[in-house]
């Protein structure tokens, strides 16, 4: 099937209360409108084509080489808005799937089986439809007494009966292309909002003898449009619940569903344990058997099988097997840790190599450095990486000993197996097998506090 995608994403979205265009608000990591292209995108389309309006720049920008873009300056309808994509479309052979940049719950299977519906009826159009136990706000999908569909009508122009009706349309459609833009010019505003309706199109076809036809999407969440910030919150829960119950089928205990927060993006192996309070987005990835949690943040980390991290932030870095992160550690871009690495309270990584069965107990900032297997950093060690200009590497060889209170001052190199004595400042190469401290002597002067110290006090 040739597919092109029309997307409406040109709405202001006035309840959101906010200078960003409405489309751009996240759920799970991703802006709405990216994550109904994405959808869309899975199923083979050749065109994809964003109707953008209010914000249009931002969300250009925001899809730059991922779309094209139509401009729709004044909002008169959806049937403006597809109206204004002619120009762009008008040739194209094929099926329109007509879908809206607010409806971020819309899945790949329903789409998939709307263009089934749609091919295997040879309808002119094909409405995804959900039931919804409320249908206050949506339009009424009408149907004759042989069950066919005649015409979609809004909550504004309903009358009592048409608005009993609990199938609504989804504003989601499949479209014949060449029998869709001949409707468009007979589209009327006489309608209490004054605007287009692409519904309109549905009686304008049937009127025509064209066959319209629906298919019904077995969870009606799918459709929810996000119109404010309650609703993003609503579709935000809908998708980390999806999300939980999918982990929890693969063989992933979470301790708490509620308070645990995983991007749809994100891949977490069997018998991992989330703990309450763990944030997992982008692109990350947790290996079997490792243990996250409680109050970690994970973004775009890869971390290995029978890792634990706990109150731990970490992003854009590699964990791998068997290392012990936590608490309170800060892990940055760039960083990897390789196996067996232990890394305890108050340490922060940055644009770091660590190797394997290194431990930084506590109270240390490794930035710009690699660093050996099995090495020791005690506690209160920095590197000194940055001299107000350009930041420098800091290498320490396999088996090295640094002692607590340290500053080790890039670009320096400590060998292997050497140490470096507590409380130093090493400016200097530190040879294999050396010992090097760099402290000032100690003074000791007798007598210094008198009696008359702590008469004073």
């Amino acid at each position: 099937m040739n597919i092109a995608s029309l997307i409406l994403a040109a709405g202001k979205g006035t309840r959101m209360k906010s200078k960003l265009p409405k489309v751009l608000h996240k759920v799970g990591g991703k802006a709405m409108v990216e994550r109904v292209l994405e959808t869309v995108q899975s199923l083979g389309t050749v065109r994809d084509v964003a109707i953008v309006g209010f914000g249009g720049d931002e969300v250009e920008a925001y899809l730059e080489g991922r779309a094209e873009f139509v401009r729709q300056e004044e909002q008169k309808g959806t049937g403006h808005a597809v109206k204004m994509a002619q120009p762009v479309l008008g040739r194209f052979d094929g099926t329109i799937l007509l879908v809206c940049g607010d409806t971020p719950l819309v899945t790949k299977e329903s789409l998939e089986a709307l263009l089934q519906e749609h091919a295997q009826s040879g309808a002119a159009a094909t409405i995804l439809t959900a039931y919804m136990p409320d249908p206050t706000g949506y339009g009424r999908i009408i149907r004759n007494s042989d069950g066919h569909v005649v015409r979609i009508v809004e909550q504004k122009d309903g009358n009592p009966e048409e608005l009993s009706v609990c199938e609504v349309n989804t504003g989601m459609y499949a479209f014949d292309s060449q029998k869709l833009w001949p409707c468009l010019d007979e589209l009327s505003d006489d309608n209490a909002q004054g605007e287009l309706y692409i519904t309109d199109v549905v009686s304008i076809l049937v009127n025509g003898d064209e066959k319209v036809s629906a298919y019904m999407t077995e969870d009606f969440e799918e459709s929810l449009g996000v119109n404010s910030r309650l609703q993003l919150a609503e579709a935000e829960a809908i998708l980390r619940r999806r999300k939980n119950v999918e982990l929890m089928n693969a063989g992933v205990t979470i301790i708490d569903p509620n308070t645990t927060y995983v991007a749809p993006e994100v891949q977490v192996g069997t018998d991992v344990i989330l703990y309450p309070g763990t944030i997992l987005e982008g692109n990350t990835v947790i290996g079997e058997g490792s243990e996250i949690g409680p109050h970690t943040r994970l973004t775009n980390v890869i971390v290995g099988n029978h890792s634990m991290l706990h109150f731990t932030y970490a992003h854009d870095c590699e964990v791998k097997d068997h290392v012990d992160v936590g608490p309170y550690v800060h892990l940055r871009p760039n960083a990897v840790i390789h196996d067996h690495v232990h890394i305890g309270n108050f340490v922060e990584v940055k644009n770091s190599q660590v190797g394997a069965g290194t431990k930084f107990p506590h109270l240390s900032y490794i930035g710009d450095s690699d660093v050996g297997a099995g090495v020791n950093i005690g506690c209160g060690t920095i590197t000194v990486n940055y001299d107000g200009k350009l930041k420098h590497r800091t290498t320490i060889g396999d088996g090295a000993f640094v002692g607590c209170n340290s500053n080790l001052v890039a670009p320096v190199t400590i060998g292997k197996e050497a140490y470096v004595g507590a409380g130093s400042t090493i400016t200097k190469d530190v040879p294999e097998r050396a010992l090097a401290v760099g402290r000032s002597k100690q003074i000791i002067k007798e007598n210094w506090v008198s009696d008359d110290t702590f008469k004073k006090k």
